[in-house]
């Protein structure tokens, strides 16, 4: 059971007519439905963040054939789409938001389609979702100097205390990107267990500031989710994900060593 191989689903939008920023990695609410159905016709036991990193830590044994639910940066359609099914089934979940995207007094004016209100992220919130930082305005953290890299997350997790009146022990990395500083941060401020993306399994062995996730986007169809829930064909089914990753970390080395200028509004890696 420690080398246990957790499925841990990203998704972002759930809509039907979403901004063409989001469309590829949205997903329409009749195939979200028709994928939690499925979690639960095959019998898997959602778990959230938290509770996974709990259990890896203490070395308690994990629920029977578990599984993580998460959502990135916001989005209105996780609660007008995604709560409803997630009460059905009574799944747990983890969302992880950008806390300058949401509707309301800290907004920044930059989100890239509708997202969610903070009324709206309290009735989540006591829903049973459970809330997590994602920054504040959802920049390449890897590319930050340590001053605005603390911010961030300093900024996000003090709004999201003050907001929701509990402090969020859960973050996922904008984009995914992270380092070894970028991990010590996210840590020094207080999270207890860090999600990336990596389209892979999460395992105990990637340590809890490196948990793997699995891409859920529009295309992703039937068939496809079978697999992520398996664990199969991951090589196949994200080797052009894995090729553009290897070819834009060559991109940010050079950002980082100071021969190409500082990155501007990109989506690759997804988060």
């Amino acid at each position: 059971m420690t080398d246990l191989r957790v499925p841990v689903l990203m998704y972002h939008a759930v809509a039907t007519d979403p901004d063409e920023a989001t469309r590829a990695l949205s997903v329409t609410p009749e195939a979200f439905a028709e994928q939690m159905a499925l979690i639960a016709e095959r019998g898997l036991t959602p778990v959230d963040t938290a509770a996974l990193a709990a259990h890896w830590r203490s070395g308690r044994p994990l629920p029977d054939r578990p599984v993580l639910i998460t959502f990135d940066d916001g989005y209105e359609g996780v609660h007008r789409h995604a709560l409803p099914e997630l009460t059905r089934h009574g799944f747990p979940a983890t969302l992880f938001v950008t806390t300058g995207w949401l509707r309301g007094p800290y907004a920044t004016g930059a989100a890239p389609d509708r997202m969610l209100d903070w009324d709206q992220v309290r009735a989540l919130a006591d829903a049973g979702v459970e809330i997590g930082g994602h920054t504040h305005s959802h920049p390449q953290l890897d590319q930050l100097d340590d001053h605005r890299l603390r911010t961030e997350l300093i900024h996000s997790k003090e709004i999201l205390s003050d907001q929701l009146g509990r402090t969020p022990v859960s973050f996922a990395y904008p984009f995914g990107y992270s380092s070894r500083r970028v991990r010590q941060a996210v840590r020094e401020t207080g999270y207890a267990q860090a999600l990336a993306v990596g389209n892979g399994l999460a395992r105990r062995a990637q340590g809890p500031y490196a948990l793997r996730r699995l891409t859920v986007r529009r295309s992703t169809d039937t068939a496809e989710f079978e697999r992520l829930l398996d664990g199969r064909a991951l090589t196949r089914t994200f080797a052009r994900d894995r090729a553009l990753t290897k070819g834009y970390a060559v991109v940010r080395r050079a950002r980082r060593a100071g021969r190409l200028p500082a990155p501007g509004g990109t989506t690759e890696g997804g988060g």
